[in-house]
């Protein structure tokens, strides 16, 4: 180990230098550059005792009001079986909820939905099957079923939905 500062330079020894790496020194320039560059371009271009331009105002715009065109959907709600169903609820007229006790089967029901064009109208019944033997539902939209299902046994849940 020598004393530090006792080492002489290569050039000075007649050895050719090699250059060291700048590490941080070249990230600070570069990051500093980059920076200047940024606020070049963001920067308004003003002359010195003159104030920037304005920017152009957006030419105003006016919309029409869209048109939501509507339309009435029949959907018709079937429950099939032979010993009736208990805690029946279905999706009514305007999408609520219509609860019923008890209903004989068979049993149906016809409610107008209103939905907008293009839209899927949503359907769903929901009722405990009161007997041992089957229970079904049905659902038809305009005509069409989107739903059916059964099950069999005393207090077996039936669930239709599209």
């Amino acid at each position: 180990m020598g004393v530090p500062g006792s080492i002489r330079p290569a050039a000075a020894r007649g050895e050719p230098s090699r250059l060291r790496p700048l590490g941080s020194v070249v990230v600070v320039v570069g990051v500093i550059a980059v920076a200047v560059t940024v606020a070049w371009y963001v920067m308004p271009k003003a002359a010195p005792g003159r104030p920037a331009p304005a920017p152009a105002a957006a030419p105003a715009v006016t919309a029409e009001p869209a048109i939501v065109q509507e339309i009435t959907r029949t959907v018709v709600y079937e429950l099939t079986g032979t010993d009736g169903a208990r805690n029946l609820t279905y999706v009514a007229a305007g999408g609520d909820l219509e609860q019923r006790a008890e209903v004989p089967t068979p049993w149906s029901v016809t409610v107008q939905r209103t939905t907008h064009v293009g839209d899927h109208v949503f359907t769903s019944l929901v009722a405990q099957n009161a007997g041992e033997g089957a229970l079904g539902c049905r659902i038809r939209v305009d005509g069409q079923v989107v739903a059916e299902r059964s099950v069999a046994g005393e207090g077996r849940q039936l669930s239709c939905s599209a």
